[in-house]
């Protein structure tokens, strides 16, 4: 079956390969993981932060939220039930790779970037508010945390909000609408690469014994951990399929503010 752009549905498309160019081509020069350094940050929040919410809809108990400078994250929370820490612990990749396609569906609807980026650095915001400061502060003799790990999650969150406020608020439209656009894309393929790297720790011939969420998995269902991975991994290009979709679907509404548009 011949499948067709629509004419529409170019310039998003296009903002959309430019942001996927870019995120590529930083893979490849040295030092470049320094420049994107405040965003694997920012897709560490989302995943830790679907963790917590994922906590709080199942009515269990979050006692803290870190990012580590190494970019990586943990959530310490108390599972109400079984199926309460079978969604906490599968929100983490899930939910970054559906906040990424959300991203890619705001674009494509033509949703305002600032808006969008407004919302964002409020979820930022949150996340480090209460759930990393006030709820290790709360759960200060229980909390596995240290005092750096708290301090630099609440720094970290900070100026994330505080940078992504000042892109909705003084960036032109073009750069808030690309903004949007590459922070999409740097959440779907960190998620992919980071579900890679989790393929790897617990792959068969591994034997590793490292904690994370595919372990945690196993043990509240009794499945490999290796299965989990590969379930994550399908729901993610659901997903993703989905939304790119999206762009091929015309809209009856004239876009506005679009880049690469005359």
């Amino acid at each position: 079956m011949k499948y067709k752009v629509a004419e529409d549905a170019k310039p998003q498309l296009i903002l959309l390969l430019i942001a996927t160019v870019i995120t590529i081509a930083l893979w490849f020069i040295p030092y470049a993981e320094y420049l994107v350094y405040p965003i694997r940050l920012f897709v560490t929040f989302i995943h830790e932060g679907s963790h917590a919410l994922a906590s709080l809809l199942t009515g269990s108990s979050v006692q803290s939220l870190t990012v580590s400078t190494d970019g990586s994250g943990m959530v310490y929370s108390l599972p109400s039930n079984w199926f309460s820490a079978l969604l906490i612990s599968s929100a983490g990749y899930l939910g970054t790779t559906a906040f990424g396609v959300l991203l890619l569906v705001l674009v494509r609807r033509a949703y305002s970037a600032r808006i969008v980026l407004v919302g964002s650095a409020i979820f930022v915001g949150v996340m480090t508010l209460f759930f990393g400061f006030l709820a290790p502060l709360w759960n200060i003799f229980s909390a596995q945390v240290g005092f750096g790990s708290v301090a630099f999650t609440v720094i970290s969150g900070l100026l994330l909000t505080a940078g992504l406020l000042a892109i909705a608020k003084f960036a032109s439209p073009k750069l808030a609408q690309f903004t949007m656009s590459f922070l999409a894309v740097q959440c779907i393929l960190n998620a992919f690469l980071d579900l890679k790297t989790l393929f790897f720790i617990n792959a068969p011939l591994v034997g590793s014994d490292m904690q994370t969420d595919a372990t945690n998995m196993a043990a509240a269902t009794g499945l490999p951990a290796i299965v989990w991975v590969f379930i994550w991994i399908g729901i993610s290009m659901l997903m993703i399929s989905v939304g790119l979709r999206f762009y091929a679907v015309s809209q009856k509404s004239k876009q506005q503010d679009l880049p690469f548009e005359d």
